[in-house]
């Protein structure tokens, strides 16, 4: 696809900024690309704004990140919106409120969409490895340019969340959550179908520019129930791979352990060898600031657990690791005697030992055999609420 913002396919430029505020780093790296070719054009942003979470946690877009991208956009002649399709289970809308982006939209007369509301497009991947096509938020073709506005983020089943992945929220609705569910690609039995299928997605649909915001990003359990990691840098180019690699470094990784973006820069569609991008200014490295990754053993991390994921969603596990994080110490008194304590979430399991608690739908035929808590995903109070009504059942049987 054809894209103005990149002056060198071969060597993409890459903006680092640290040091100021928000609005003035992604000003001042957005000065450094010509935007021109915006002129009279719409412009959708793609923030992540898809899950409910107050800005600065290191969950969702900084709201200021955003500002000066409309504020960019908007001097060069274009028409900007705003556009999002969250997780499972959130409402958009509700999203933008909790993570402030609705206030600076109003205060900008700035069009926000709920891109689940309309029927998607279907659009097909010709040499699609893991999917043939994907379910396109419909609005989105309604736009000339697309810019991907992610968090520096760990993601506990993609190593990283960054401009590439973020796109990922332009699929619809639940057709997100196919993505998870996919059989072995064939070729590629050593990689996750996932980590495929988002480089199959990345074939049709990359943005026009990234923008990197890492304000506050997540390290560790992202992307939702990590820690937040304040970095105080936004990274922009018009290459979303060489942005990403770029930010993948400042993260105190290579690009080359992303499996998505590895595969991605193997079918020639980004750079990610940091030999071959220009990253301006020339003393870039001096915001790196490493994030702790994520845990490979979360049995370990959350000891007395015994953890059974299979084929689950981000969505799932964020919930879960929450609910840990949160109730992990009561649930343990209610089951005093029978540690470690099996935990399953995801569509693919069989079979599963007795008395696991089974969170989510996708575990909904091992319920007979389990505590089974419904949703998609349940929230974190659901699931405590269910053991504690199942504890106090036990009681009244005695």
């Amino acid at each position: 696809m054809t894209n103005p913002f990149l002056r060198d396919a071969e060597h993409p430029e890459v903006q680092v900024q640290w040091g100021l505020g928000p609005y003035e780093n992604t000003m001042a790296a957005l000065s450094e690309i010509d935007l021109s070719a915006a002129q009279n054009k719409r412009v959708l942003l793609k923030p992540n704004a898809g899950r409910l979470a107050a800005e600065n946690s290191g969950v969702v877009t900084n709201s200021q990140v955003v500002a000066a991208a409309i504020d960019a956009f908007r001097d060069a002649g274009a028409e900007v919106s705003i556009g999002e399709s969250p997780i499972i289970g959130i409402k958009t809308m509700e999203a933008y409120e909790q993570c402030g982006l609705a206030v600076m939209a109003r205060e900008r007369e700035c069009p926000l969409i709920d891109m689940d509301e309309r029927k998607p497009k279907v659009i097909p991947i010709p040499d699609g490895r893991a999917i043939q096509k994907i379910k396109l938020c419909a609005d989105v073709q309604d736009f000339d340019f697309i810019v991907s506005i992610p968090v520096m983020k760990m993601h506990m089943h993609t190593v990283v969340t960054l401009s590439v992945k973020n796109m990922k929220g332009c699929l619809w609705r639940r057709s997100k959550v196919d993505l998870h569910m996919l059989p072995p690609a064939p070729g590629h039995e050593n990689d996750k179908s996932l980590d495929v299928a988002i480089s199959d997605m990345s074939a049709v649909l990359r943005p026009h520019l990234a923008i990197i915001d890492g304000t506050v990003g997540m390290e560790g359990l992202g992307p939702g129930a990590g820690e937040a990691k304040p970095v105080g840098a936004v990274v922009v180019g018009a290459d979303p791979f060489a942005a990403d690699a770029v930010a993948c470094r400042i993260m105190g990784m290579t690009a080359e352990e992303v499996p998505h973006l590895r595969m991605g820069a193997e079918r020639r569609l980004g750079v990610i060898d940091l030999e071959k991008i220009n990253s301006s200014p020339s003393n870039w490295e001096e915001a790196v600031n490493p994030f702790e990754r994520v845990p490979e053993n979360l049995s370990i991390q959350f000891p007395d657990t015994n953890i059974l994921d299979n084929q689950s969603c981000s969505a799932c596990q964020s919930t879960l690791m929450l609910f840990l994080k949160r109730y992990g110490e009561e649930m343990f008194q209610y089951f005093p005697e029978k540690l470690p304590i099996n935990i399953a979430i995801g569509k693919g399991h069989d079979p599963l030992p007795k008395n696991t608690i089974l969170i989510g739908n996708c575990t909904r035929a091992h319920k007979k055999n389990g505590l089974f808590v419904s949703g998609c995903p349940p929230v974190a109070t659901s699931i405590i609420n269910k053991i504690r009504d199942h504890r106090a059942d036990k009681k009244d049987d005695r």
